[in-house]
């Protein structure tokens, strides 16, 4: 099974133009656009999320719409992926996707990378920060992983824009 756990996009910075609180902070044009971007290179890839599972921020949300609209795939929102949340309380989430062969998890940072450094049983010194719209690619053997995951690829949106330009 492939997970690929995506940091949201570029988001509006702070609490401006009615956004009272930090979950209703939403992706800026810049953000959708790169998004786009994102998605539309790892479609040429062939991926095909059984489902996307999101935060319930609305810029992971957002995020999520996006890569569903180029790559199909149920889309799920669980309270698993906000902020602050254990790598546990993620597993026991997707026990009912053990099934699936391609899940996509939209997070944050710092949760996107600690949760890499659980899967793939990395030491306390791991360290994996996530920018904006990255991608990484975590094959396990099962949900919840019993044996260390492989991290198989990291791509940042910048990566993934000069590749399509190479094509």
């Amino acid at each position: 099974m492939k997970l690929y756990l995506v940091r949201h996009g570029i988001a509006v910075e702070g609490l401006v133009r009615g956004i009272s609180s930090d979950a209703q902070r939403p992706l800026t044009e810049e953000g959708v656009q790169e998004l786009k971007m994102v998605a539309q290179s790892l479609k040429r890839f062939d991926l095909k999320p059984d489902v996307i599972v999101s935060s319930p921020l609305v810029r992971a949300k957002q995020t999520a719409e996006v890569l569903l609209q180029e790559l199909g795939g149920e889309l799920v929102t669980s309270d698993s992926l906000s902020p602050g949340v254990t790598a546990a309380n993620v597993f026991k989430f997707l026990k009912k996707y053990a099934d699936k062969d391609e899940i996509f998890l939209v997070g944050h940072e710092p949760d996107v990378g600690e949760l890499i450094k659980e899967i793939v049983c990395a030491g306390f010194e791991f360290s994996l920060p996530f920018e904006k719209a990255a991608v990484a690619c975590v094959e396990v053997a099962d949900l919840p992983p019993t044996m260390p995951g492989v991290l198989r690829w990291l791509v940042t949106p910048k990566l993934l824009a000069r590749l399509g330009n190479k094509s």
